[in-house]
């Protein structure tokens, strides 16, 4: 019986090497910065499988470009492994543009921000009320409420600062004093 139990046992331990491929392993290939077309090829002449998981987007690498591989390129992984692959987005993630007008400075700026938005700027303009939302431009342009721009857009929030504008029937102050000529003045006809 002790026989049996032994040729067994290790009858089976032979069989789970084979089946496991213990002590065979294959690189993960350094995919990174490829195009998943591209990558595929490096990837399957390896005998490993791949599958896109995330994307993010990012303005260092390429868009559709591979971002991460798991496990980690240079990894020992068994043959027929399938790879994990973040690639980066086409396209900048989108948001709406929130309306502003009439809320004050922090609602307006951290309604931004809660939308994703990162680069804002600030911009005081002439108005009646200080620190008052007036709207928000990008590029010169007045950006209207409910449209849509990637989130990388500079912003500038336009803001009242409580003084009014100046009266253009004063100049006054705008004009220089005009010296009166004397006799010792040419005069120019």
């Amino acid at each position: 019986m002790a026989a049996v139990s032994g040729l067994v046992v290790c009858g089976v331990l032979k069989w789970l090497e084979h089946y496991t491929l213990h002590n065979e392993a294959v690189l993960v290939p350094d995919v990174k910065g490829l195009p998943v077309d591209e990558a595929a090829v490096f990837i399957q002449n390896n005998g490993l499988r791949y599958d896109v998981i995330d994307s993010v987007f990012s303005k260092q690498v390429a868009p559709g470009a591979i971002v991460e591989i798991i496990p980690s390129a240079g990894a020992k992984v068994k043959e027929g492994r399938t790879l994990f692959l973040t690639i980066n987005a086409m396209t900048a993630q989108m948001a709406d543009i929130p309306e502003v007008e009439d809320l004050s400075f922090r609602q307006a700026y951290a309604l931004l921000k809660s939308r994703g938005f990162s680069t804002i700027e600030t911009e005081y303009v002439p108005g009646d009320y200080k620190d008052l939302a007036i709207g928000i431009e990008s590029g010169e342009r007045l950006l209207l409420p409910g449209e849509k721009i990637p989130l990388t857009t500079p912003l500038v929030l336009k803001v009242s600062s409580g003084e009014d504008e100046m009266p253009t029937d004063s100049l006054s102050n705008d004009i220089e004093p005009v010296t009166p000529l004397n006799s010792d003045t040419e005069r120019w006809f």
